[in-house]
């Protein structure tokens, strides 16, 4: 049973709505925090927060412009996030890829 696109754009048009009460910062560049847990309040207007890392405890903690959802290569990971992960996902979306993967896939999306 896969998950469709459709299902993913959907659902993370809703975790932008819950963010829309977040700070007015619209710097356009990713941002890494700690893997600590952190409240909406950092997620600038524009931006949301993923989790990135294979391994639970070297998880870190990104903040993306919401356009990357329109990029395709940031489509597959969420694709597979929901293949490996599920829409229940407790916390925050988690692509189920490196640190340095993510990193290197960001700098081609800005």
């Amino acid at each position: 049973m896969g998950i469709r696109l459709q299902d993913m754009v959907v659902h993370a048009k809703h975790i932008m709505q819950l963010r829309r009460h977040a700070a007015t910062s619209s710097k356009n560049q990713i941002r890494c925090s700690s893997s600590g847990i952190s409240g909406v309040d950092d997620v600038p207007k524009g931006h949301f927060a993923i989790y990135v890392g294979v391994e639970e405890e070297k998880k870190e903690r990104f903040v993306v412009p919401i356009s990357y959802l329109k990029q395709p290569m940031f489509q597959d990971l969420l694709l597979k996030a929901a293949d490996e992960f599920g829409f229940d996902q407790m916390g925050g979306i988690t692509l189920p890829c490196g640190v340095e993967e993510f990193t290197s896939l960001a700098s081609r999306l800005n």
